[in-house]
């Protein structure tokens, strides 16, 4: 039942305004949403929006001024350069998810299946911490190769769930970020409640597979949720949201030790070795997502989002050279705690300092595609990098006699069942 609204102000030609269920501010070109009131809302429809100048509704004696506030954050950011037009979404016509079923296609979007980059940058610290572990334990190649894949696997599965559960805080955000604003709680494809319950069978995903691990390995996975829940919540309140992300992502850092049999509580050297390495992960993963961030610096500053990127616009690029100055060091320190030989050493060293620094010589900030394009492939080139030496080590030191190390008595017994 709708009531009558009780006066409008609106300058130009004549206007129309009609309650109906939703907000909306209709032009002869845009529908775009701004809200949703369970009361009440209002439908304005105008020929030119640039001539709206001031709108007054009121409803069932509720002041609904306050939505314009919305309205106003996108109509300045529809007049930028980014935002010429609303381009309706469309669903994938290629790759994996366009073979889907038509309902299931938003969820696979939600957990960002059609973008991979970011599992990648997930799986990297769990690959590097499997492999260094593999080389300190001489673990056998059939371990190494199986804990790798439950990895990846978690990576997919655990990406996706910080997906979705960052779209649940950013679903009022997004609407008004010209890279976001079509994903699948942002556009209403499916509800809040649809994507909380889409979560929970995520999580439980998970969980079904880091139990396949050693038992140790739950204890030390399960604090990651607590940083994976809060990363949203950092944009809104510090300009280094990154380096949240970084705690997150980073965490598999921890993961291959135990994967293998390796105690940390216990094991004193190969401790200080994995803080050296999560530390070098949570450097680059600072890294990367500063250039990511670049993307949508302009409309995160109209929106009030923050990140490093817009605090560090002007000398981003020597932010960029030290966190890859303190990547390489650490990563170089965590093999030099483990008594990694120079096929390490130097592999390492050289793939990331040559990998990272191409990558910030020759992207360009201002440039969205460029920004995307060294994103994408730049897991590749520097965890490729990494993971080649580490591997190259892990056979350089399968090759030698073994050495002492510090495993539970346990350990190797619990693996192999």
């Amino acid at each position: 039942m709708a009531s009558t609204v009780s006066s409008s102000l609106v300058s130009g030609t004549s206007r129309s305004l009609l309650i109906n269920t939703r907000i909306r501010c209709v032009s002869s070109v845009q529908s775009v949403w701004l809200g949703e009131r369970s009361s009440s809302s209002f439908l304005l429809t105008l020929n030119q929006k640039n001539s709206l100048k001031t709108a007054v509704a009121y409803s069932q004696g509720n002041d609904l001024y306050r939505h314009f506030h919305s309205y106003q954050l996108y109509h300045r950011a529809s007049t930028s350069h980014r935002i010429n037009k609303l381009i309706d979404y469309q669903p994938p016509k290629t790759g994996l998810i366009s073979l889907l079923p038509a309902s299931w296609i938003p969820y696979a979007e939600l957990a960002r299946l059609d973008k991979p980059a970011g599992t990648y940058y997930l799986f990297f610290p769990c690959l590097f911490s499997t492999l260094m572990a593999a080389s300190y334990t001489h673990a056998p190649p059939l371990a190494v190769l199986e804990t790798s894949l439950l990895f990846f696997t978690g990576a997919l599965i655990m990406r996706g769930a910080g997906c979705t559960i960052n779209d649940l805080w950013d679903r009022n955000l997004d609407p008004y970020v010209a890279r976001t604003r079509l994903r699948p709680l942002a556009r209403r494809a499916i509800t809040p409640l649809q994507g909380l319950t889409f979560t929970g069978f995520q999580l439980l995903a998970g969980l079904g597979l880091l139990l396949q691990l050693p038992t140790s390995c739950f204890y030390y996975a399960t604090p990651s949720l607590l940083l994976v829940a809060t990363y949203p919540l950092a944009k809104r309140v510090t300009h280094y949201p990154q380096f949240v992300l970084g705690l997150a992502f980073s965490w598999g850092a921890f993961m291959g030790f135990p994967a293998l049999g390796v105690d940390l509580l216990s094991a004193s050297t190969a401790a200080k070795a994995v803080a050296a390495l999560y530390t070098s992960c949570i450097s680059w993963t600072v890294l990367y997502d500063m250039i990511y961030a670049h993307m949508d610096i302009k409309d995160d500053a109209k929106a009030g989002i923050k990140s490093i990127a817009l605090r560090h616009e002007k000398t981003t690029k020597a932010v960029l050279s030290g966190l890859a100055v303190v990547q390489t060091t650490l990563l170089a320190t965590a093999g030099t705690l483990l008594g990694a030989s120079p096929v390490f050493l130097v592999g390492t060293s050289l793939s990331t300092a040559a990998t990272l620094g191409l990558m910030i010589w020759k992207v360009k900030l201002k440039d969205v595609s460029s920004c995307w394009w060294w994103f994408k492939y730049g897991s590749w080139f520097t965890g490729g990098g990494i993971s080649l030496s580490l591997l190259a080590e892990y056979i350089t030191q399968g090759s030698q006699s073994g050495r002492d190390v510090e495993l539970p008595p346990s350990a190797w017994r619990e693996l192999i069942s």
